[in-house]
């Protein structure tokens, strides 16, 4: 197996490494995507997914202002505070129950604006023209993992979400944790609007050191934990500003790393970035979400790959796009033993299978909620450690619903459903095969199921399975009849193999 990021040549960068990137980097593509991406040549491929912003947004999840309301969990002003008090003050439980019900009222148009907020970035991913900006927003979702129980407010959740696009190949020191310290979400979610110099709360300083930034255990101590949410005192936030309280800041000397000095949140994500242990986490999180999860720990070519990757990293002061750049062009990446090494996420189950096969996307919220009973609830991780992923995603019951739901795009028909919750969008799929229809002298049903397989499972299926594959072709309706296809990749999309990518 290659190691380190040793460039893969024009002549090695074929159909199906062009396949390989296309699913990692983004979300899959139809066969005449995977083509003009194979024809580009490495280079020229890898950059028309990174320099996303040369491509023009369209489509109907397209980045536009007023999309979703500010206003619905406003903060009370200062009417609303001094009328509440007043209530307190005399005992009016009818207009204190009049204020209860109206918060009431905002949280539930808050929780179907957050169903809303779902529902538009799931379409956003299946339609965009820039799939590794909405792949890297994905992953920073699960990196800086923030979960909208706690945080209660559907237009933070969707700001942060707008702070990974924006900057998904920043600089990921500078764009990215620096803003992360002052995002309302991720203030909220880890209470550190409640940190203040009479009463230091550690939770942010903790998670940026455990899991946003060097890893658990490597290179700090508790002390360094209580030092550095000293420095992050009084950073909070108004309606939907960061506000830095001066009153609540601890502004005495701190000692951290070592180092003593009156640091603040900006001098604690420096110090935190001065450690050597802080690239190599971050491009080991890169490693497992792009390249390779299956191993729970990395050694051999992959940790001597992590490694370079590293020193990219540092050495082009935390950039993401140059240590990107030279992973995807890597003959490592495409190495046969890092492809079909990753079980697909829920999401990326549903919006590959309907950007690759060009599926209808049918329903948008059912299949949010498809996501969500396979375990990945957009806005809503587990925990701020966020998802497990790899073989966390598989147990007989999310199978079960992956399968139902790879049904329901192929069919429109979800198993066991009323037939009023089905979808009889017309699925068109000879669009798969048709450009082998000119090929001559060949067989062409049995070429065409071999082609399915690898563009579908990664791999040609042991020769029993595929020679009954072909049977079923040849017996059904042929290789041009529509039915016949969607009824042959319901029986590739069942396999196992299918769920990785």
């Amino acid at each position: 197996m290659a190691a380190g990021l040793g460039r893969i040549s024009t002549k090695d960068f074929d159909y199906w490494a062009a396949l390989h990137l296309l699913q990692r980097a983004g979300f899959g593509g139809t066969p005449s995507q995977v083509l003009a991406l194979k024809n580009m040549g490495p280079e020229d491929a890898v950059d028309s997914l990174l320099e996303f912003q040369k491509v023009e947004e369209t489509g109907t999840t397209a980045r536009v202002d007023g999309r979703f309301d500010h206003n619905i969990m406003r903060a009370p002003t200062a009417d609303e505070r001094r009328y509440r008090n007043q209530a307190r003050r005399n005992g009016d439980e009818a207009a204190l129950e009049r204020i209860r019900n109206e918060r009431q009222k905002r949280q539930r148009a808050d929780r179907r604006q957050l169903a809303e907020l779902q529902a538009w970035w799931m379409g956003r991913m299946i339609e965009t023209p820039r799939p590794f900006q909405e792949k890297m927003t994905l992953f920073l979702h699960g990196h800086f993992a923030t979960g909208y129980r706690a945080v209660e407010d559907s237009y933070h959740m969707y700001m942060q979400n707008e702070l990974f696009r924006s900057n998904a190949t920043g600089n990921f020191r500078d764009d990215l944790v620096r803003n992360i310290i002052r995002d309302p979400a991720m203030i909220k979610y880890l209470n550190n609007n409640q940190n203040s110099r009479r009463a230091p709360n550690e939770n942010l300083a903790r998670e940026l050191m455990e899991l946003f930034t060097l890893g658990e255990g490597r290179g700090y101590t508790e002390q360094d934990i209580k030092q550095g949410a000293r420095a992050l005192t009084g950073y909070t936030y108004q309606d939907d500003e960061f506000q830095f309280n001066e009153r609540n800041h601890d502004d005495d000397m701190k000692v951290i790393f070592g180092k003593r000095d009156k640091w603040d949140g900006d001098d604690f994500v420096n110090l935190i970035f001065s450690r050597s242990s802080a690239s190599e986490f971050i491009c080991e999180k890169l490693y497992r979400f792009y390249v390779n999860d299956s191993k729970q720990t990395l050694e051999g070519p992959a940790r001597a790959t992590v490694r370079q990757m590293a020193k990219v990293f540092k050495s082009d002061d935390f950039e993401l796009k140059p240590v990107l750049r030279k992973l995807f062009l890597s003959k490592h990446f495409y190495d046969e033993v890092n492809r079909t090494a990753i079980i697909k996420s829920p999401v990326q189950l549903v919006v590959q299978a309907i950007r690759s096969l060009r599926a209808p996307a049918r329903n948008m919220p059912r299949l949010v909620q498809s996501c969500s009973l396979m375990g990945q609830d957009l806005f809503k991780p587990p925990s701020v450690k966020g998802w497990d992923g790899g073989r966390k995603w598989i147990n007989t019951s999310t199978l079960f619903t992956r399968q139902n739901t790879l049904i329901y795009l192929l069919t429109g028909r979800m198993p066991g459903s009323k037939p009023w919750d089905n979808n009889s969008s017309g699925f068109d799929a000879r669009h798969l095969v048709e450009h082998l229809r000119e090929l001559p002298g060949r067989d062409r049903e049995h070429d065409s199921v071999v082609y399915l397989s690898r563009f579908t499972i990664g791999t040609v299926p042991e020769e029993k399975r595929l020679a009954e594959w072909v049977q079923y072709v040849r017996e059904s309706g042929g290789i041009d009849d529509n039915a016949t296809i969607i009824n042959l990749l319901a029986l590739m999309t069942a396999a196992p193999e299918y769920q990785l990518c």
